[in-house]
């Protein structure tokens, strides 16, 4: 068992500036996030695209603002559980204990709920095959591309995930890539590139094609895609990656006992508290009387929530709020010297 001052549960931009809040004044945190990555929705939706309502930054990317945000924890040492899904909270005395998919345990007075829209799940391939070789031969996401070295992958999508990595995984194995139109959703430099590699041999593209079979027993041997025209093709294969975007869903936060109002988490406006002592609901999941779904928005309902977190997590104490630029306090706590 994990004990902690306080859980976060999301690793986005919300959840990393509740993080610093937290260690500002003086409480642990840990952070879990069912991605397996930081940044969530700002890396996994756009982390290109330029962002406008920062305050005091004109202009960021999604990347960037996650960089930045990273490097602001880095006088904290946060400790992060990626790739790990929460599953259960449940109420011992006065701590929350809270398991994960992997089996993780922790022990906590504060559960701050920062998950963004809620947890991303990858849009999986919908023959029922499919499911024996998940996580094993069909993937849809790439954690060591060592893997593929030598092998044959089949890619299916259309996007900027699907075509990278077919450019990428072309210079050492053998690539078919799949899609179920003739256009092309990503970059425009990324599909030339494909269309390159194509017309040299290094790699297969397949379009107006979707996957009808997997075959194999113990381990994938091949796939069957079947085009618009009924026609069907047979190719053999190693491994398969589905790039189709991923679902965002609440998942396990709707079983909490919390107030659920259409797919958010009702808070008051104070300490950004849901209707369970302890946990809190801060960024696009939260919903309150005026709500906006900005970042910003999130960062001041991470400050409030942060420091209602102090009186449960130092029961004892009273808390002092204090300025960054006067106090010697907070300014040990960033390793500032004067």
């Amino acid at each position: 068992m994990i004990k902690t001052d306080a859980l976060i549960i999301g690793a986005g931009p919300t959840g990393l500036f509740t993080a610093h809040q937290l260690k500002l004044i003086g409480l642990d945190c840990i952070i879990v996030d069912n991605l397996d990555k930081i940044g969530g929705q700002c890396i996994e939706l756009y982390p290109d695209k330029p962002i406008y309502d920062i305050p005091a930054i004109p202009e960021c990317t999604g990347e960037e603002l996650t960089n930045n945000l990273i490097n602001q924890l880095k006088p904290f040492n946060i400790k992060f559980h990626l790739s790990e899904r929460v599953d259960e909270v449940k109420k011992n005395n006065s701590n929350w204990e809270v398991k994960t998919n992997k089996g993780t345990k922790f022990s906590t007075p504060n559960v701050i709920i920062a998950g963004g829209v809620g947890s991303f799940e990858p849009r999986k391939f919908s023959p029922k095959e499919c499911e024996k070789f998940e996580n094993k031969s069909i993937l849809y996401s790439v954690k060591d591309k060592t893997i593929f070295k030598g092998k044959t992958v089949s890619i299916f999508g259309g996007g900027d995930s699907a075509l990278d990595w077919a450019i990428e995984l072309s210079k050492n194995s053998n690539v078919n890539l799949i899609h179920r139109r003739d256009e092309f959703r990503g970059a425009q430099h990324s599909v030339d590139k494909v269309y390159e590699l194509n017309k040299n041999g290094k790699i297969n593209l397949l379009t107006k094609f979707q996957l009808k079979m997997v075959n194999g027993t113990d381990k994938l041997e091949s796939i069957e895609i079947e085009s618009d025209d009924k026609e069907i093709k047979k190719l053999e294969t190693d491994y398969i990656l589905g790039f189709f975007g991923l679902i965002m869903q609440l998942g396990p936060i709707a079983e909490w006992g919390l107030n659920i109002d259409k797919k958010t988490v009702a808070v008051d406006t104070e300490k950004f508290e849901t209707n369970q002592k302890g946990i809190y609901a801060v960024g696009d999941i939260c919903t309150y009387p005026g709500k906006l779904k900005l970042i910003l928005s999130g960062f001041h309902e991470g400050a409030l929530a942060a420091r209602a977190c102090f009186k449960l997590a130092r029961p004892n104490e009273k808390y002092r709020f204090e300025f960054t630029t006067s106090s010697k306090t907070i300014k040990n706590r960033l390793g500032v010297k004067e």
